[in-house]
């Protein structure tokens, strides 16, 4: 049984339920680069977002990092930071995407992560209407 868990992200009560399972990963080089070159885009300060459809029922992330980016701990903390703001939004993205989130060094808090996220799902059209963050 799934608990379904309530926290606060940026001032916002945001419902996430379950966990970031394997078949969520995009694991394969060749799917981070189709994704890169074939899909959309869209960018805020700091960070970047690539989606592009894929032909499953749900969504797959990547979380890849810019060249230079900091030594191993700063690079394992952005990716966990960075995986639990997908988590929190899990519930409330549209199914049947492939997406990049794409971050840059600066700004490495938890609730910044989860701003960029948001912002970025609402520029790309990826939030369900009915989520509690509009």
């Amino acid at each position: 049984m799934e608990k379904i868990r309530q926290q606060r992200c940026s001032g916002e009560d945001v419902h996430y339920e379950g966990r970031f399972t394997r078949e969520e990963h995009i694991k394969r080089p060749v799917d981070f680069q189709k994704i890169f070159k074939t899909g959309k885009k869209v960018s805020i300060n700091g960070a970047k977002l690539f989606f592009m459809l894929n032909d499953m029922g749900f969504n797959r992330i990547g979380f890849p990092l810019p060249r230079g980016y900091g030594n191993a701990v700063q690079r394992n903390r952005a990716k966990r930071c960075s995986r639990e703001t997908y988590r929190f939004y899990k519930s409330l993205l549209n199914t049947g995407y492939d997406m990049l989130f794409l971050v840059y060094p600066g700004n490495d808090s938890f609730l910044s992560r989860c701003d960029q996220f948001k912002i970025l799902c609402q520029k790309a059209g990826l939030l369900k209407d009915s989520g509690t963050l509009q």
